[in-house]
């Protein structure tokens, strides 16, 4: 009897000290309640793509973002997901790839913009089914940008136009902008001085179609809840 109750401390002190490693490590933890079990995800600093940044940049890897998605949605242990974001853009291939896999996921998923949802980050935020943006937050919409050799031809700006599209559709399937006004503030050249495009407070993001409604963590929290009843019941009826 006394071995067994050794043994369920070890289990508690080793699933305790995973957590933390979790949480420090990774940006993730899972917050149990009787309303059901919440994955929090953490998308914070630049998003790094093929190339390894600096360890001195904090950053949000996709090869760790990936895999976890996968496993949250199959997971019959978690009810839903949180998404917080921080973070200044990046990557695109890889804000995309996160983004795509964060709107196609059956479980329910929400979204908050907590500081800034820049660049890349403005796709993150509307792939779940339901975005907030905290009244203090701002998101940086602007073209694409481009780093390294460039090569001087068409063929290059053409591309890039492609790849721009590739973010625009994004945004408009799963927010409630058009496509017109998307682009009319992503090109604007009078809200940044040394550079194009338009940076959006909280409320602006929310006017503008981008963002669902401006709130904070209980927001976010009770409108999750709230999903994860829904997709029970839909479960059940099915």
């Amino acid at each position: 009897m006394k071995n067994n109750e050794i043994s369920e401390n070890e289990k508690e002190e080793t699933t305790s000290q995973s957590t933390s490693d979790d949480i420090k490590d990774f940006g993730i933890s899972h917050i149990k309640t009787k309303r059901g079990v919440i994955h929090c995800l953490t998308i914070i600093g630049q998003i790094e793509g093929h190339s390894v940044l600096s360890s001195q940049i904090k950053s949000t890897k996709y090869e760790h973002i990936l895999p976890l998605l996968v496993t949250v949605d199959e997971s019959e242990d978690i009810d839903g997901m949180l998404v917080i974001l921080n973070t200044v853009g990046g990557d695109v291939e890889a804000g995309l790839a996160i983004a795509e896999m964060i709107s196609t996921m059956k479980k329910p998923v929400v979204s908050i913009v907590l500081g800034g949802g820049h660049s890349i980050g403005v796709p993150l935020a509307v792939a779940s089914d339901y975005s907030f943006i905290a009244r203090s937050a701002t998101m940086t919409v602007h073209p694409l940008r481009l780093s390294g050799q460039v090569i001087a031809v068409s063929q290059t700006y053409e591309q890039f136009n492609k790849i721009q599209d590739r973010i625009v559709d994004f945004v408009v399937r799963n927010s409630h902008i058009s496509k017109e006004a998307f682009e009319e503030i992503m090109t604007n050249t009078k809200a940044l001085a040394n550079d194009v495009g338009t940076v959006l407070f909280g409320e602006d993001a929310v006017k503008c179609g981008i963002i669902d409604q401006v709130g904070g963590l209980k927001c976010a929290t009770e409108k999750l809840y709230s999903l994860i009843d829904n997709y029970r019941q839909a479960e059940i009826n099915s």
